[in-house]
């Protein structure tokens, strides 16, 4: 049996609606952050060493990180679709779409979020203004320009694309939605990039995504 350690307002929640889809049988283990620190309790340390979510156990096998995850999901389903073969079209834009999301997108919506809680974090009143300064000062010379820059990208390539690599759902939607979900959340208006606003609302409003969010519990970003 699957069992799915699900952390609460993380990546985890994708691939509850992915295990949904398949129609695969699992479990999922609830952890939840702390309410102070937003960060993952020690429980998850037990089931791997850097104590992140999601992590999948599968009889003896324990896998980490989320593209690896949905490739092994995607294997043990029936329906191989997910996984476009070597010799099809979409082979590669898949695998792109499926790295791209944690290997370059992802890393600036940590930095934007680290930098806004650097501004917004308890410290000496005297301390504050150079600590925002500092934070206002590397967001708008790094990590808001490029941020911008790749959220056009996205939102050039949707223009002509129903799905990340077509007209049919791959492996790689699964793994964008959540970046994607967290750069609307956190302030992305949604005027500048209506077709990432109507791929999240495409994929919010399936069947099952709407059940995969009963399971997974209360979720910032949808």
């Amino acid at each position: 049996m699957i069992t799915l350690h699900h952390l609460n307002n993380s990546r985890s929640q994708r691939i509850i609606w992915l295990l949904e889809d398949l129609g695969l049988e699992y479990d999922i283990q609830y952890y939840q952050r702390d309410a102070n620190t937003s960060l993952a309790p020690k429980a998850l340390e037990q089931i791997h060493p850097l104590g992140k979510s999601p992590v999948i156990t599968d009889g003896d096998q324990t896998l980490a990180e989320s593209g690896v995850i949905i490739e092994y999901l995607a294997g043990k389903s029936a329906d191989q679709a997910l996984m476009p073969a070597d010799d099809q079209a979409d082979h590669w834009p898949n695998k792109y779409w499926l790295h791209y999301a944690e290997g370059s997108l992802m890393p600036l919506l940590v930095m934007t979020l680290v930098f806004e809680k650097v501004r917004t974090a308890p410290m000496p009143f005297f301390i504050k203004p150079i600590a925002r300064a500092i934070a206002d000062k590397a967001e708008a010379a790094y990590s808001g320009p490029n941020l911008k820059k790749h959220l056009n990208y996205i939102e050039n390539h949707l223009q002509n694309h129903t799905w990340f690599c077509g007209e049919q759902r791959r492996a790689a939607d699964y793994q964008m939605i959540f970046p994607l979900e967290a750069a609307l959340s956190r302030g992305a208006a949604r005027s500048n990039y209506p077709n990432i606003a109507r791929f999240v609302d495409q994929v919010q409003a399936l069947e099952s995504y709407q059940t995969a969010l009963q399971k997974g519990g209360p979720y910032d970003y949808a």
